[in-house]
């Protein structure tokens, strides 16, 4: 039998650059959890919570871009500390499993690796505004930006659809390796939380990989089926 502090809710995060494949994934292991009868909760970073939902559309829609690195960090920090305090903690708290598309590891690889934000005030936003909620498990769905743009365009021409790009997609190529490369950078220094798995995969391969993942790290799925 397992103990009681290994049936607490776990709090999941997916990272990773644009264009990976991070919500279709969100939303398969939120179904393969469910079909196992645990209940979760699927969020999004920034967003999740009405004024969270309000500063993200501000901030993608390029309205904080003249502000600077340093001030889209402190707008991510403040709706990210309302998602903690309205979903991810009262979530967690009711026994509810967490997975966000996206987490505080956005901030420190967008606004402070790739954007030059000083280390010290990214950790000090991180502090105030996990407020001791940090993820149990990170997954960082990793593949070569030149491609992963590549399949958006593709996805966006079979859906006959004109893609136009928010604040973020529309930096360059350079850009979004050197976010790339942030990623890992997190992940590899966080070895015991950050999983990275290649997306370079299709869709129900991917599903299968991070199953494999989730599974293995967490021993309360270990159920008597073994799956």
């Amino acid at each position: 039998m397992l103990e009681a502090s290994q049936k607490r809710a776990r709090f999941i995060t997916f990272e990773g650059g644009e264009g990976v494949g991070k919500s279709t994934q969100v939303k398969r292991l939120l179904a393969k959890l469910e079909s196992r009868s645990i209940s979760a909760v699927r969020t999004r970073e920034p967003g999740g919570t009405p004024h969270a939902e309000a500063i993200r559309s501000f901030i993608l829609q390029g309205r904080s871009e003249s502000w600077g690195a340093g001030a889209e960090a402190i707008l991510f920090a403040a709706a990210r500390l309302d998602h903690v305090n309205e979903l991810v903690g009262p979530s967690l708290a009711a026994g509810k499993w967490v997975i966000s598309d996206r987490f505080h590891d956005s901030t420190r690889a967008y606004q402070g690796l790739t954007g030059g934000v000083d280390d010290n005030l990214i950790g000090a936003l991180e502090t105030l505004a996990l407020d001791g909620h940090a993820p149990d498990m990170t997954i960082v769905l990793d593949m070569d930006p030149e491609i992963a743009f590549q399949r958006v365009e593709q996805r966006a021409v079979e859906d006959g659809l004109v893609l136009t790009g928010d604040r973020f997609e529309k930096e360059d190529l350079d850009w979004h390796k050197r976010l790339r490369d942030g990623f890992l950078e997190i992940a590899h220094a966080n070895p015991d939380r950050c999983i990275i798995i290649s997306a370079d995969q299709t869709a129900d391969a991917l599903e299968a990989e991070i199953w494999h993942a989730v599974h293995e790290r967490f021993p309360e799925l270990h159920d008597e089926h073994g799956t």
